[in-house]
Order: structure tokens, then sequence, then C-alpha cells
């Protein structure tokens, strides 16, 4: 019983830092109420959709930015994606 609480408890803290972490995506409606500190762009990425968002949280995270909103997005044969950053 020991084993699966303290399981417990570890998966809800890491949920609970990655969530305080990680860049959000946002609306362009939301967009309009924060502060634009530039853009990043991932290329290359093999997956789903939800690889692409993952990418672009972390990028956006590594430049300090909380929260980011895609502007472009493609795929020939691997995604490409262009978000803003905002503080």
């Amino acid at each position: 019983m020991k084993i699966m609480t303290t399981i417990a408890a570890l998966s809800l803290l890491s949920t609970v830092s990655f969530g305080a972490s990680a860049a959000q995506l946002v609306s362009n409606q939301q967009a309009e109420n924060l502060q634009p500190m530039g853009t990043i762009s991932v290329s290359g990425v093999n997956g789903v959709p939800t690889d692409i968002r993952q990418e672009l949280s972390d990028k956006a995270d590594s430049k300090g930015a909380k929260s980011y909103r895609v502007i472009e997005a493609h795929n020939d044969g691997a995604y490409h994606a262009t978000a803003e950053i905002y503080q």
C-alpha cells in the first residue's frame, strides 16, 4: 500500500511541476492581452501534432516565454511550425 501511495504522489508532483513550467498554447483572442517576445520555429518534427506542440512549448520555455501562439504550420514529410511567444 505504501508503494502505491508513493507512486501516486510522485505522479501528481511530476504533473504539477511539468504544468507549472511548460509554456502554454494560447488562442489569437488570448494573445491580444499578452506582451510579445518574438518568434520561434521548429522543423523536421516527425510524429503527431501533440509532438509539435511539445517541441514548441520546450523551445518557448528555453526563451523564457510563458505562452505561445502558432502562426504557421505545415507538413511536407515532416512538420514545420512557427509560433509567436509571449511573456
